[in-house]
């Protein structure tokens, strides 16, 4: 077998890259000419009202939405875009990414869901209410505390080394900037895709799968379908999805047992990958992980006792697999 793991690190994150910039690029060129077109100030102003009630600036709005269409790596295009006017703590940034992890992707995961056995608009209104909550609870929090009160710089997402002498100005200056950001995006795949091979390689990833084992049961999940819900809750709601459509048909898991672990899969799912994403944006690892596994403890938990009530039925007529 031919080419030594730097290689075959670099192609493995040179297709990564290439699959994740066929989405980036162009929500980066649509958010780039709305901006031009003064669609964007417009859009603000519109989710403005909105944003205010979650203490948050009117581009985190867009941010988001674009987050809840077309997934993570979207919303960090529209925030990369955005940068130069975005004026943000790091309470902030962090409820924004937050609000990212909680609900991305929706039409693409949600469908996932469904075909596993839950209601695509019961847990999509789960994800997007969740997000919406958690958003403004720490946002509102800072605001009233001072903790995590400090201004977050963007220069890095937006000064490129093209910009040296002779600063380029209209389509020259975005593609300069773009082609920074994307290097920047090729930079952060390589350093994850290591990071989740060493943790893989010393068996961490193992022993965080076996310590996340009680918290699914103590939420009130089947032991039976604690094991598959973890590798989703770790890796993505696509794997553990998956997982549990396989498991179901042989296990004939319940409707209730379907809910609840898609329910947890749906609120935290690729904990360490999608993580170290927004931690390399800024977010704070209280905020976008520990706060977000408790909430989705306590929230599943909540779910169990409403639900534990002997024939109930979740998936209904918009859950049944096709």
């Amino acid at each position: 077998m031919r080419g030594s793991y730097p290689v075959i690190l670099l192609q493995r994150c040179w297709r990564m890259f290439m699959t994740v910039a066929k989405l980036m690029v162009p929500v980066m060129l649509v958010v780039h000419l709305a901006d031009q077109f003064g669609l964007v100030a417009l859009a603000g102003q519109w989710i403005a009202p909105a944003m205010s009630l979650l203490n948050l600036p009117p581009e985190a709005g867009i941010i988001w939405a674009t987050t809840v269409f077309t997934g993570i790596f979207g919303g960090i295009a529209t925030l990369a875009t955005l940068a130069p006017s975005l004026d943000m703590t790091s309470a902030q940034l962090s409820a924004l990414c937050a609000m990212m992890l909680f609900s991305h992707a929706i039409p693409v995961e949600q469908a996932i869901v469904r075909k596993a056995g839950a209601s695509f608009w019961a847990t999509a209104a789960l994800r997007l209410g969740t997000a919406v909550f958690y958003g403004g609870m720490v946002s509102w929090a800072s605001q009233w505390t001072g903790v995590l009160d400090s201004r977050i710089s963007f220069e890095w997402m937006t000064t490129s080394a093209f910009a040296a002498g002779a600063a380029p100005s209209g389509i020259v200056a975005w593609m300069a900037s773009t082609a920074y950001s994307m290097f920047l995006v090729f930079v952060i795949i390589t350093i994850l895709a290591a990071a989740l091979d060493a943790l893989e390689r010393l068996g961490v990833t193992r022993r965080i799968t076996a310590a996340m084992m009680p918290l699914l049961k103590f939420s009130g999940l089947n032991a039976q379908v604690a094991p598959v819900t973890t590798v989703g809750v770790l890796l993505g709601l696509t794997y553990g999805g998956a997982l549990i459509i396989e498991e179901a048909k042989k296990q004939n898991f319940s409707a209730r047992t379907r809910f609840l672990a898609l329910s947890w899969l749906s609120l935290s799912h690729s904990l360490i990958e999608d993580t170290l994403l927004v931690l390399a944006l800024g977010a704070n690892i209280w905020v976008v992980l520990v706060g977000r596994v408790i909430l989705t403890l306590l929230i599943v938990a909540a779910l169990a006792n409403l639900t534990n009530s002997g024939d109930w039925r979740v998936a209904g007529s918009a859950a049944r697999q096709s």
